[in-house]
């Protein structure tokens, strides 16, 4: 029964999901006609919207493409990619290598979301190439559905903006928040640990029951570990290029630099993580020129991301622009979900409402700037802890990734997969995960 509902899921996606472009494209049409027909702007207004929204996350996309490059940069390092052989090399079964790789993801997903999809694709290559019978396509399914769990992690976006504090939360939040909420009552709390824990118990034996009886191997030349080539150092340029003295100069630096930032209580936000695995990868890879001709491999890896932005940009700007009363969609969505809450089903609602938000505005601060500054009022209104509502909007964005194909492109780039091949089978793990997280909202909140 199990296997011919796998099946199901697998055949229907193949069949009717269109290519991540297209998606984009889709659901822009959709949030342009929801936008004319629900805040009664005419298509004028709209276009407005979407051209304006084109071009709002270029810094983002900015940071997006830089911590994939470091961390795929950081990945593929020797030393990392021999760690990574070396588990693999101890996975016997197809059951254990799907299992293995769901841990391994979200524990990297957990520590920071960027290094958790691109260690979760370097290892599904490592896991393939030594365990010859397991399914391909599911095993890259289950490295990505270790991003479930990003936002209740280390890197989750709305948690370390609540512990940030400032003017920003206080807008963010429509002025419900104004003094810094710690992570011991977000990342750290009861309910987001069982929440997390369940997950990593129930979603890794859950992929492993969907391995097909007649798996789609992959033949190892595929998936080969580029090697890098190196110009000869004849020349004292070319010596130089290659030094491990610059290496050591840059790291020193940026030690210096860390240190400095650090004592004086810097919050670990992206942009230091980025630097963490830029600095660890030049390290790793022993020179600057190795660690150069590495990030030139995976650029082609970050081709969706980079390309798709715009558009989803473009969304958001639909999605969040308001008419002259300020109704918004992301206003009008939300305010449906509040016309039917209570004190008790609140947290549930918003964690629902974010996850239909986040297929149009698959970004976790893009989407808390859509719906904190009215969700999180009407909670404080019945009684709901700022904490939880922030939360369960935090889960409603990493939720639905299961089904948005957006933050699976990377993935998808280092694996040579298009999102048909693994959309199937996350969508069995979108219906688990919706029911442990909600279950854990209704019993523990």
């Amino acid at each position: 029964m199990f296997k011919a509902l796998t099946q199901f899921s697998v055949a229907l996606v193949n069949r009717y999901l269109p290519s991540p472009f297209i998606f984009s494209i889709l659901l822009t049409l959709i949030a342009f006609m929801l936008g004319v027909g629900l805040t009664s702007q005419n298509i004028i207004e709209m276009a407005g919207h979407w051209g304006k929204g084109l071009w709002s996350l270029h810094g983002f996309a900015m940071q997006m493409a830089l911590i994939l490059i470091t961390g795929y940069a950081l990945a593929n390092a020797p030393i990392v990619q021999r760690f990574l052989d070396f588990l693999a090399s101890r996975v016997k079964s197809p059951t254990m290598a799907i299992v293995l790789v769901t841990l391994v993801a979200m524990i990297g997903c957990l520590l920071n979301w960027g290094f958790g999809l691109v260690i979760g694709a370097v290892f599904a290559k490592a896991l393939a190439k030594k365990v010859r019978s397991v399914d391909y396509p599911l095993l890259v399914a289950s490295a990505y559905s270790g991003f479930l769990v990003w936002h209740g992690g280390l890197s989750g976006s709305v948690p370390l903006t609540l512990s940030s504090g400032g003017e920003t939360l206080a807008k963010l939040s429509g002025g419900a928040i104004t003094d810094a909420i710690a992570l011991s009552q977000t990342i750290f709390s009861t309910y987001n640990l069982v929440i997390v824990s369940l997950i990593m118990l129930i979603i890794p034996a859950l992929n492993a029951l969907m391995h097909p009886k007649n798996p789609q191997v992959v033949n190892p030349d595929l998936i080969k570990q580029k090697v890098i080539t190196l110009p000869p150092t004849d020349t004292p340029a070319q010596k130089l290029d290659d030094s491990r003295l610059m290496m050591m100069a840059l790291v020193v630096l940026a030690l210096l630099y860390y240190v400095g930032e650090f004592s004086k209580g810097a919050d670990i936000g992206l942009n230091i993580v980025i630097g963490i695995f830029l600095f660890l990868g030049v390290m790793a890879h022993g020179t600057i020129e190795r660690y150069y001709r590495a990030v030139g491999d995976g650029i082609s890896g970050i081709t969706g991301v980079v390309l798709l932005f715009p558009f989803y940009g473009g969304i958001m700007g639909i999605v969040t622009g308001a008419n002259a009363d300020g109704v918004s969609i992301g206003s009008q969505v939300t305010h449906f979900f509040l016309n039917h809450a209570s004190a008790e089903s609140f947290p549930i609602l918003a964690f629902l409402s974010a996850g239909v938000v986040n297929v149009f505005v698959p970004s976790g601060g893009g989407q808390f700037a859509v719906q904190g500054p009215i969700m999180i009022p009407a909670g404080a209104a019945l009684s709901v802890n700022p904490s939880v509502t922030a939360m369960a909007i935090a889960w409603g964005d990493a939720w639905t990734n299961m089904i948005q194909p957006f933050w699976a492109l990377p993935l998808l780039g280092i694996v040579g997969l298009d999102a048909r091949a693994i959309m199937g089978y996350c969508l069995l793990v979108l219906i688990v995960s919706g029911l442990i997280i909600t279950g854990t909202f209704y019993f523990l909140v």
